[in-house]
């Protein structure tokens, strides 16, 4: 492979890198304050499992989107990797 083709290569691979990561993180952001903190008051007027929705958000739902979103990211990156053919050899 040429070294215009590698750094091509490098280059989308960053470029949808970041764009994920920006996704992704601004789902989290937007779970973790404004469901946690900012809208905590409307949303406990709903329940979930018998605890305010909004406390349940600040407590644990926060973390469990967390973690979702790491497997999410996992395997946003793995179709990357291999639709651009960068995958580990033997995977």
């Amino acid at each position: 492979m040429q070294p215009e083709d590698l750094e091509a290569l490098r280059r989308t691979y960053w470029r949808e890198n970041r764009r994920w990561m920006l996704i992704l993180g601004t789902v989290w952001f937007l779970v973790s304050l404004g469901c946690g903190v900012l809208w905590v008051e409307p949303l406990n007027d709903f329940q979930l499992g018998g605890f305010k929705l909004g406390f349940w958000f600040a407590q644990q739902g926060a973390i469990y989107v967390f973690i979702i979103l790491i497997f999410v990211y996992a395997r946003l990156m793995a179709r990357l990797e291999q639709r651009l053919g960068l995958e580990e050899p033997g995977e």
